[in-house]
């Protein structure tokens, strides 16, 4: 399983987003770091289809971006994600389930599943306008998993988790990224450092860095700080 990004270039009148970034990524976790502004959340909105490249292509196993394969094997967290207040965990799952083409059955027993895996099992049937950010966040990790997806990319998934929830997240992308290509992109260093078997570091829109947290001159975070000084951390 392969994911070929191809001289993929976003751009905005003038200013270039995105510029020309070739990679092939395979099952694993790998870490996508920059600095806000630095494109990684443009390059993740096209790998999902929300965008499309000014040039350049975007391809799973020879499935275009913009085709119904492709996003039916795709799992995605944005940043700010969208949440109906009025429906319950489960509800809210389901609904997904269904636009994803679910059965019933399959995604309320898949539902079920991961609202415990992401410790939200007790309060399945609470509204989610009564949960806190970080249940609201531990949720959405739970509907980016709903589908079983084989690429499965996530913007700042952290956001909002306290240091005990931060674990038991790195340990489920750890497990997912035994089967799956996840792209994970942040700017806390440490949410990748052990988990991420490739890190990738963006800046300007460019790619400046592709390797292994072991590879890098010094410490992760040194190394990620130096490339970044002055970058707007």
């Amino acid at each position: 399983m392969e994911l070929n990004i191809d001289r993929v270039t976003k751009q905005y009148g003038p200013k270039i987003a995105v510029d020309r970034i070739s990679l092939t990524l395979t099952p694993g976790v790998t870490g996508l770091l920059g600095a806000n502004g630095a494109g990684k959340t443009t390059l993740m909105r096209m790998l999902c289809g929300i965008l499309r490249p000014t040039s350049g292509s975007i391809s799973l196993d020879g499935l275009d971006v913009s085709t119904e394969g492709y996003r039916a094997v795709l799992g995605y967290l944005p940043q700010d994600f969208g949440y109906y207040p009025s429906f319950s965990a489960l509800d809210f799952l389901l609904y997904l389930g269904a636009l994803k083409g679910m059965e019933r059955k399959q995604a309320k027993e898949r539902s079920l599943e991961l609202l415990e895996v992401v410790g939200l099992g007790e309060v399945a049937r609470k509204k989610i306008r009564t949960f806190s950010g970080g249940m609201k966040q531990r949720l959405g990790i739970a509907q980016a998993l709903l589908n079983r997806p084989k690429l499965l990319i996530l913007d700042e998934p952290t956001a909002g988790l306290d240091p005990k929830e931060r674990v038991r997240f790195r340990t489920l992308i750890e497990e997912q990224g035994k089967e799956s290509i996840v792209l994970l992109s942040t700017h806390i260093v440490s949410d990748v450092e052990h988990i991420a078997g490739r890190i990738l570091m963006v800046k300007d829109g460019q790619l400046i860095y592709d390797g292994s947290a072991a590879d890098t001159p010094q410490d992760l975070e040194g190394f990620y700080l130096q490339q970044f000084e002055g970058g707007g951390m």
